[in-house]
């Protein structure tokens, strides 16, 4: 399940980059976010009252970062692969692994992880543009926002109705910019109709595959597979879009991979009661 929810969201991603010269990348995110939201309402139907404004600035901040994060993402698969894209996104998570660690250990995967950025750098950035890994660096920033507020969320909404209601703040933040970027070219029956298709791949299929696999595994374990999503972007950008890695570039995402498994695998250093800060 989670296998299938990695790549059922970066095909979902693939199909998206195609949609870039119908709409642009700011249109399609627009897309996805309005029919996800839709989705996810419609599922969920989340209740509006009831909730404190701790509960509402937890959704605000989620809303925020899931929008930033699928544009800043749009951005960097408009103008580097896939595959590079995800690797670069994924140091974010990975660098929240190694600081909550405080540990020795956290040293060497993120001495690895640095190791595949300068191989992956050093090996194809000679050919892909520099905005397009700062966008995707960025969103691997806004990653670790959406998971910091998604616990938040989490811990003050019953089931996903809080995520529901951070789509539906997302997709209003992103609706004026697909709206300004691409105009009448969103009404086209095509992009409506794969726009949807991204929706459902990206979002809809994924979260419910989640949902599932973490009810049958431990979130460690979870966490673990995660890792595997640059393999999962790899293949949908060879198999949708025809963008080939070279060996380099295939060594250093399989370095990046590894620092973020050897990340979730190392536990955190354990507090002493009375103690100063942990020492690694």
């Amino acid at each position: 399940m989670v296998i299938g929810s990695a790549m059922s969201l970066q095909f979902g991603s693939a199909v998206a980059a195609t949609l870039f010269p119908r709409a642009g990348a700011l249109g399609v995110v627009a897309l996805r976010l309005v029919f996800s939201a839709l989705l996810m309402l419609a599922v969920c139907r989340p209740r509006l009252r009831g909730h404190s404004r701790t509960d509402w600035a937890a959704v605000t901040g989620l809303g925020v970062a899931l929008g930033t994060m699928n544009t800043l993402f749009y951005q960097a698969i408009d103008r580097i692969p896939l595959g590079a894209a995800v690797t670069l996104e994924l140091l974010g998570p990975l660098v929240l692994s190694v600081v909550g660690s405080r540990r020795l250990l956290s040293l060497l995967w993120a001495g690895l992880a640095l190791a595949g950025v300068y191989l992956l750098g050093s090996s194809g950035f000679g050919s892909i543009d520099f905005a397009g890994a700062a966008f995707a660096l960025a969103a691997g920033a806004m990653w670790v926002a959406y998971i910091l507020f998604n616990s938040r969320t989490g811990a003050r909404f019953p089931k996903a109705d809080g995520l529901a209601l951070a789509m539906a703040l997302a997709a209003l933040l992103s609706a004026p910019l697909g709206v300004a970027s691409a105009g009448r070219a969103l009404l086209d029956p095509v992009t409506l109709g794969l726009g949807a298709a991204v929706a459902v791949l990206s979002s809809g299929v994924p979260y419910t595959l989640e949902l599932f696999a973490l009810r049958r595994l431990p979130a460690a374990t979870f966490a673990l597979l995660m890792s595997l999503m640059p393999v999962a972007a790899a293949s949908a950008g060879f198999l949708v879009l025809g963008q080939r890695l070279e060996l380099p570039e295939l060594v250093a995402i399989a370095l990046v991979i590894v620092a973020s498994m050897g990340a979730v695998r190392t536990p955190p250093a354990a507090r002493t009661r009375g103690a100063g800060p942990p020492v690694p």
